[in-house]
């Protein structure tokens, strides 16, 4: 039988998917094994789940405003269409988890390992990358309006659609980071850019940074 917090366990309530069980206590526990569990339109504003993990699992529309969830961890889960204003994420795991729709104010993902990570139409104020890991990630149709990496590993991230008013890759470490897909306005850290890879109009965008980064003096032909 499913793992679920609170109270004592009852029958299990299948869903419409015959791999999930329905969520059927009020809150979310910190250090809980959650598996192959459907968490549906709650609302989990201000609880606290840190350590907790989760394995093949869905969140579908969930309020997650103020939700503290450091050091988790998701294996094979999908979080459709969630919500909040701010959600604490820092030192989390994610394995070939996907997140599609929702929007997102400020999430902290700080020192966070992501692995094999798809994120789709995903709106995102505020994203803290700093010093986290990420490989074979994908940013597809998303729109972000700060994404710091400062100092995070990155090798085979993508962007594809997307558009980022700012991102800050001061001291990361990149391979394979491919940025022609995102629409950047302000991109900080240019000295850290070896390994990413850039559009030409991008270049073109870039060659300010690039000589101010150098001490190159352009003047007018």
């Amino acid at each position: 039988m499913a793992r679920t917090s609170g109270g004592k366990a009852g029958p299990a309530r299948r869903t419409s998917s015959p791999h999930l069980t329905d969520f059927d206590a009020e809150r979310l526990e910190s250090g809980r094994d959650y598996e192959g569990i459907l968490f549906a339109d709650r609302d989990f504003t201000g609880q606290d789940a840190e350590d907790a993990r989760f394995l093949e699992c869905r969140l579908d529309r969930c309020g997650l405003d103020g939700l503290s969830m450091r050091r988790v961890r998701f294996v094979d889960c999908l979080l459709a269409e969630v919500h909040g204003a701010n959600v604490d994420l820092s030192d989390s795991t994610w394995h070939d988890t996907r997140m599609s729709g929702g929007r997102i104010g400020a999430m902290n993902l700080a020192g966070a390992t992501w692995k094999r990570v798809r994120l789709e139409g995903v709106k995102l104020g505020f994203v803290n990358f700093a010093a986290a890991r990420l490989d074979e990630v994908v940013f597809d149709g998303c729109e972000i309006g700060s994404l710091d990496a400062g100092a995070a590993q990155m090798r085979s991230v993508q962007f594809v659609d997307c558009a980022v008013t700012e991102i800050n890759v001061d001291e990361a470490t990149l391979a394979k980071v491919d940025l022609s897909g995102a629409m950047l306005r302000t991109l900080t850290g240019i000295g850290s850019l070896r390994g990413a890879i850039v559009s030409h109009q991008q270049l073109l965008d870039l060659a300010p940074l690039l000589a101010s980064q150098l001490g190159l003096e352009v003047r007018a032909d």
